[in-house]
């Protein structure tokens, strides 16, 4: 499917026509996104930080659309087009012409209000939208890095993006109601995803109940009152659960579980939330699970 056909399915010729995606970071998220998009049939031009990053986030793309090939998900004649359809560059410019532009970079504020502050001198069109990633930091704050956050709503998709089928829809105070009817056309019709509509409070849905299982999980452990197998093979064999919470906690990337469980803690000042000396120390020690071969459990 092309991505003008796609586009007529959410109302092209239509002053919200959404023809051309930008991504700015391609980690694991970043490439998620970029590859949903492309399999939907839309141009994606995805913006890095240099040529290793970009030749990092190009591998990602294309070794997760080989894992779809091999489980029979796409064919390759799916493959070879979602490739051609997508970018990674360095040129933060590309952008400028862009219809949606999805933030996906680490979960930094600071990192984030900056991308938001350049992606308003960049994207030409007026009425674009300006969406986050964003697992936890509420949506105003990003917004308000821009001179128009009536156009800037959160689009929280869940990794492996190409496999689950949520995204949270977050306005926030100022987002205009109709950028959020047209968020939700494109998520739900062209990208064929469920969503679930959460208030713009740290954490949303899906965090605010995860977070605080995966940090008991760690105090658990931390305490010594079970092993990292005992806990993981309990919540997997009991109660029925894919993934045990620590293995769960590698596969986010410790570093986000932390940086969520910081930005929900200084939100809402729940000791809860407030992350465990463990899990601090491991992320100092750069052990932030899948990603680096090793968390809670090693990955060879």
């Amino acid at each position: 499917m092309s991505g003008a056909v796609v586009a007529d399915a959410v109302g092209d010729g239509e002053p919200d026509g959404v023809h051309l995606i930008g991504v700015v970071g391609c980690g694991q998220m970043g490439a998620g996104i970029a590859e949903v998009c492309a399999r939907a049939g839309f141009e994606v031009v995805v913006a890095e930080t240099g040529p290793a990053t970009v030749a990092a986030g190009r591998a990602r793309i294309e070794a997760s659309l080989d894992r779809a090939l091999d489980r029979g998900k796409i064919v390759g004649h799916d493959r070879d087009q979602a490739l051609d359809l997508i970018s990674v560059t360095t040129d933060f410019d590309r952008l400028a012409d862009r219809d949606l532009v999805i933030e996906a970079v680490a979960e930094n504020e600071a990192h984030k209000l900056a991308v938001f502050a350049r992606l308003d001198a960049t994207v030409r069109r007026r009425d674009a939208i300006l969406a986050t990633n964003t697992s936890s930091i509420p949506v105003i704050r990003l917004a308000t890095a821009t001179s128009r956050p009536e156009h800037v709503i959160g689009m929280h998709f869940f990794n492996p993006v190409p496999v689950l089928r949520l995204v949270e829809l977050v306005p926030s105070l100022a987002t205009h109601p109709e950028t959020e009817a047209r968020a939700t056309r494109f998520v739900t019709r062209a990208l064929g995803k469920e969503v679930i509509r959460a208030r713009d409070r740290a954490g949303f849905i899906v965090n605010a109940l995860l977070i605080p299982y995966l940090l008991g999980a760690t105090r658990m452990l931390e305490s010594g009152m079970a092993s990292v197998q005992d806990i993981d093979r309990g919540m997997v064999l009991g109660c029925a659960y894919p993934l045990g919470p620590l293995a769960l906690a590698d596969l986010i990337g410790l570093d986000t579980v932390k940086a969520i469980a910081e930005s929900m803690y200084t939100e809402f000042k729940d000791p809860q939330h407030s992350p465990p000396p463990l899990l601090a120390r491991m992320v100092e020690a750069g052990h932030l699970g899948r990603k680096t071969g090793r968390g809670f459990h090693s990955y060879g």
